[in-house]
């Protein structure tokens, strides 16, 4: 086969694929690949075509907008003006590429730009008539869409009129889309129902807007923001862009408050890699940022190519959804005997690292997720957590494929049996002398939350347990030089480090100590009111249930969990161990200053000038006060830093509660008392 024949081959088989996928996305509302690997077949043939002029063709997906409507439900609406897409910039290097090309359209002017997030959403025009909502319509292939007038009619955001002297018809686009909060909420009523989860926000509200009975739509609670007029008549005449923003905030639409007007590209990267950085502390999803020349007159000198406009790009993210196979689930065993189900997969790029393995939680998820090796899975990463598996790629499902059973037995080498206690959801190991859960222990144990000891990490515990050093945490302290130097990867001064950040671990607080315990329940926050009410590790051992439920932040559910720890033998003879080797049981670190913040709780979120996060909860505890990590109606104040999480704010502000810069901080901390304004 010649070269060409193989191109126009490839031509044909991406346009294909292409067609397929966007009648799955736009039309079907179940996309079976992430949006990268979509993107990617995209920018793959829009490559081919540029190379070979040749191969390009007006029937070509490259030419057009999402798909068209297919659905005998919804009536089709002729947009009167088209509803164009974007084209997409993956990097630096390619939003200048685009710069370029609009720097050359203007021969040279200079523009400015108005930089938005993108809103993993549905895009939507709604129009109004005399005042009146008359029509919502999807976007379709952007020239035709469906009508979902009663379903969107049903998002409490949207003003069903306009106020006096609105224009005779005003068009409106913008983004449906489901909230976080929303749309958790909604998969733990399937979980809850027995049915299957929605795989992320934008398909769960792109679904919720197809339903046949609006009722069902209201019960989903979607939002809406909106970025771009559409078709007006009889309104005012606009120089720029963001004057139509302003316009349609007084009109009474939800316009998103994260809008920046900047000079160059500069500031279009600077806006796209602080939204990246900062995506997760918004209470909806975005997948990238969007810059538009603001000037009315240099768009309409730039114009449009068959999709998309030239004064405008979306700057995308890197993915954090991919698609990979899972090519076996196994089941791990965690200090306290829980088992946790994880799949292997394929490797696959996803949220900034290469993801192998991604948690399955319980032997319940894996059932209501129906996930079973062999199966192609959607793999997400979202923001630093852990990586999960979505859920399954159903149509790509292979044939004869059965569903995966939890084991009956535990992993590790003493086999033991699996037991799920009554009404819980984990499945456990529940014999003590589990090397699996030893390991664990000894891993917490040396955390930084815990003794915070330094080079004792996972690989250098399953060193020291498989050459049988250590059979608990308090092993660690009789550890030799000579013993870590018939370690692979031990030095003389690797090994000496090691040593030396043990020995320092003796000397840690109470509460690290009290901590590292790992007893269920009994967190950093308690261990500090218990190190403070009782002084000493003995003292909280003669202490009875009733004494210990009376410290502030324990209750009785801890301290019963505490007294059973304690009762058992093992775990006796461990605290003795510790005890000979040297463990300091009663350094208790009691703070000097005046208590001005006794009995008030104050959340800090954001980078805070002087202080970092855990410096900024120390102080606040040292003064008396709680530093929980979410904000209540029992708030005191709210502490604000750079980059805050958007969810917190929002919260506060719901509440009423005061919220404080830096300054602010600074007095309060001085003086227990809010800054007057």
């Amino acid at each position: 086969m010649t070269e060409f024949a193989e191109l126009d081959r490839r031509v044909a088989e991406l346009r294909r694929q292409i067609a397929y996928h966007n009648e799955r996305y736009h039309t079907l509302d179940s996309p079976e690949i992430a949006d990268a690997e979509y993107d990617l077949l995209v920018r793959e043939l829009i490559q081919i075509e540029t190379e070979h002029p040749e191969l390009a063709s007006v029937e070509s997906p490259t030419t057009r907008v999402g798909a068209a409507p297919l659905s005998a439900t919804f009536a089709p609406v002729v947009h009167r003006v088209p509803m164009t897409s974007l084209d997409n910039a993956m990097d630096e290097a390619e939003l200048a590429q685009w710069g370029d090309r609009v720097a050359r359209g203007l021969a040279g002017s200079p523009a400015t730009f108005v930089c938005e997030l993108k809103i993993d959403g549905l895009a939507m025009s709604l129009r109004y008539e005399h005042g009146r909502f008359v029509q919502a319509a999807t976007r379709g292939d952007g020239r035709v869409g469906e009508d979902v007038t009663a379903n969107v009619a049903t998002i409490a955001a949207l003003p069903k009129r306009l106020p006096k002297g609105a224009p005779e018809v005003v068009e409106v686009r913008g983004e449906v889309y489901m909230p976080i909060a929303s749309f958790e909420a909604l998969n733990e009523r399937a979980a809850a129902a027995g049915q299957p989860r929605f795989a992320n926000p934008r398909n769960a509200g792109a679904g919720s807007l197809r339903q046949k009975d609006p009722r069902v739509t209201a019960s989903r609670e979607l939002a809406f923001w909106c970025y771009q007029l559409g078709e007006v008549i009889g309104g005012p005449e606009f120089t720029n862009h963001h004057q139509t923003l302003d316009f349609l905030g007084e009109l009474g639409f939800p316009v998103n408050p994260e809008v920046r007007l900047v000079d160059d590209l500069a500031g279009v990267y600077g806006f796209a890699a602080h939204w990246q950085e900062h995506r997760h502390d918004l209470p909806y999803e975005i997948d990238g940022a969007v810059a538009k020349v603001d000037l009315l007159a240099q768009r309409e000198l730039l114009g449009f190519t068959s999709r998309a406009p030239r004064w405008a790009i979306a700057f995308k993210f890197p993915p954090e959804e991919r698609t990979t196979i899972l090519r076996d689930i196994q089941v791990s065993v965690g200090r306290t005997g829980r088992t946790t189900p994880f799949a292997v997969l394929d490797p696959v790029f996803v949220g900034g690292s290469t993801v192998r393995m991604a948690t399955l939680h319980n032997e319940d998820q894996v059932r209501a997720k129906d996930v079973r090796p062999g199966d192609t899975v959607i793999v997400r990463k979202a923001g630093d957590v852990i990586p999960e598996v979505v859920g399954p790629v159903l149509s790509l499902r292979v044939d004869g494929s059965t569903p995966w059973q939890f084991p009956k037995t535990c992993p590790c080498p003493l086999a033991t049996e699996l037991v799920r206690p009554e009404g819980e959801a984990d499945t456990r190991c529940v014999e003590p002398a589990c090397p699996f859960q030893r390991d664990q222990r000894v891993i917490y144990f040396a955390s930084r939350g815990a003794m915070d000891i330094e080079g004792l990490g996972e690989r250098t515990v399953f060193q020291l347990s498989d050459a049988g050093l250590i059979a608990d945490p308090a092993d660690i302290y009789s550890l030799t030089a000579e013993q870590l130097l018939g370690l692979e990867g031990f030095a003389a001064i690797s090994a000496e480090k090691l040593l030396a950040a043990i020995e320092g671990s003796k000397a840690r607080p109470l509460p690290k100590l009290l901590t590292a315990l790992g007893i269920k329940g009994l967190g950093p926050s308690a261990s500090e009111s218990l190190s403070v009410a009782f002084g000493t590790l003995d003292s909280i051992l003669a202490a009875d249930e009733t004494e210990l439920a009376k410290t502030d932040g324990v209750g009785p559910v801890i301290a019963g969990s505490i007294r059973r720890w304690f009762a058992i033998e093992a775990n006796r003879t461990f605290i003795d161990k510790l005890r000979r080797a040297g463990v300091e049981f009663g350094k208790v670190e009691v703070s000097r200053l005046a208590p001005v913040l006794a009995g008030k709780a104050v959340v800090v979120t954001g980078t805070l000038e002087r202080y970092s996060r855990e410096e900024a909860e120390l102080a606040i505890k040292a003064r008396g006060g709680k530093s929980p990590g979410s904000v209540s109606a029992k708030t005191f104040a709210v502490v604000v830093g750079e980059s805050p999480g958007a969810s917190k704010i929002t919260k506060a502000q719901e509440l009423g509660l005061p919220i404080l810069d830096d300054a602010g901080f600074d007095q309060l901390l001085e003086s227990g008392e809010l800054p007057v304004l």
